[in-house]
């Protein structure tokens, strides 16, 4: 039954009330080794990727359900940009978990319960006076702390110094969330794919000052070359999830 539970069986539905999202551009070699069975690493020239997403939802709750049954939460998010090429099936572009801190106890309980996300609880603290968000995060024995400054006058901003990226619409390829978040299920043998539905959505390249990130300090992501590749800042953004599906892996 939990392991049911955890394939997320029912839809999803919440308010983004705003989302700066982090991308690092990662060596492929050292990325591939974390990527499940069953997925490929998305890969820009050598590069993989790996976004950091802070998100400040509202009204989190099954879908259908009267908004005053949700919660509202901070969530940051560690996951790698992929591919799931699916046998006889057009190939999904998507995001794989590596782990999810969030403010809130609860959300660690249930999340735990009905997803894969590995939600770990932290410590948020948010400033904003409409021109500069400052965002930091604490975690346990500094797993996870984050701290970034971002300039919100400078949007739409040029792709951050040492970016691999060539051209803004390249950059924008690799603007998390993508529409599909895969997990391995080991009982089954296959692939939880779960769709997110989103309105509206267009984030726009934002200027970052990233004061710490102690997550890409530790192993295998110590001392390995890691560029900024991309910053994307959106608000007022209705979100939704639809239950996971089971699909067959190649």
């Amino acid at each position: 039954m939990l392991n049911f539970l955890r394939r997320q069986p029912f839809g999803v539905e919440a308010f983004f009330e705003r989302s700066l999202v982090l991308t690092y551009a990662v060596p492929a070699t050292i990325l591939a080794p974390l990527v499940g069975c069953g997925l490929e690493l998305d890969t820009y020239d050598e590069w993989g990727f790996l976004a950091i997403a802070i998100v400040r939802t509202r009204h989190l709750r099954p879908r259908g359900f009267p908004i005053w049954t949700g919660r509202d939460f901070f969530l940051s998010g560690y996951r790698i940009f992929t591919r799931f090429p699916r046998p006889g099936k057009q190939t999904l572009r998507g995001l794989q978990i590596l782990r999810s801190d969030t403010d809130r106890a609860a959300m660690v309980r249930f999340g735990n319960v009905f997803t894969r996300y590995n939600y770990r609880h932290a410590k948020v603290e948010m400033t904003d006076d409409g021109d500069r968000l400052e965002l930091s995060i604490r975690t346990p024995n500094r797993e996870a702390d984050l701290h970034v400054v971002a300039d919100l006058t400078s949007r739409p901003a040029p792709l951050p110094p040492g970016s691999p990226f060539r051209t803004m619409e390249d950059a924008r390829k690799f603007a998390g969330p993508l529409p599909y978040t895969f997990t391995y299920d080991e009982k089954t043998k296959k692939m939880i794919v779960i769709k997110g539905v989103r309105k509206a959505w267009d984030p726009q390249p934002t200027k970052v000052e990233v004061r710490e990130v102690t997550f890409l300090e530790h192993s295998p992501f110590a001392g390995a070359d890691l560029r900024l590749a991309n910053a994307f800042y959106v608000t007022d953004i209705p979100y939704a999830w639809r239950p996971g599906t089971l699909e067959e892996i190649a």
